[in-house]
């Protein structure tokens, strides 16, 4: 199974490493101040991840990830991103109670203030979980941090489509699909 695609996915540069080491195989989205429509939705289900290093906050994750964390001055971007791996979206649930989302802290790197801070954002909306099969490269792209890529929004279109032909999931099978019916069955999901 291979990629191309202009498309990615923003997530804090800790948690795209959490996902690309397959610690984690969830995202949870309330989508950005600059979402197409003030919303978040999923547009594609295939997609680069793209690590942000804007918003990152140690203390809004758990101990063994918060150390991980590098942030950059106020107002620095990094010259150049390495994109290590895309994504296949294979599942994704809106969850409206809190306790849903307290339920499902094994499952990620975020800690208990950031679930309830993000649940809380937008009240009126939804919180996204998102499902992801992730496959790392064998060797990252660099790309310019071009500044249409920052700011406070899930995806961007990259400038030119990146390729992947022949990725190997950082889960196999068995290991992923054991991971996603415990999610499942913590959600009331079949």
């Amino acid at each position: 199974m291979g990629l191309t695609t202009h498309r990615a996915l923003k997530e804090w540069a800790v948690a795209i490493e959490a996902l690309q080491q397959g610690r984690t195989i969830m995202m949870l989205r309330k989508g950005g101040i600059r979402e197409q429509k003030g919303r978040f939705s999923v547009v594609c289900d295939r997609v680069w991840l793209y690590p942000t290093y804007e918003h990152q906050n140690p203390e809004l994750l758990k101990p063994e990830y918060a150390s991980q964390v590098q942030q950059l001055p106020s107002g620095q971007h990094p010259g150049t991103i390495a994109i290590g791996a895309w994504a296949q979206i294979d599942a994704v649930f809106q969850i409206t109670e809190l306790s849903t989302v307290v339920a499902l802290l094994p499952f990620h790197i975020w800690n208990a203030q950031f679930v309830v801070q993000r649940f809380g954002w937008k009240p009126s909306q939804p919180l996204y979980v998102l499902l992801l099969r992730v496959y790392p490269l064998a060797q990252p792209y660099e790309i310019t941090d071009c500044p249409e890529y920052r700011g406070c929004r899930s995806w961007i279109e990259l400038a030119e489509a990146l390729t992947d032909p022949d990725s190997v999931p950082v889960l196999d099978r068995a290991e992923y699909e054991q991971q996603v019916a415990a999610i499942r069955q913590t959600l009331g999901a079949s």
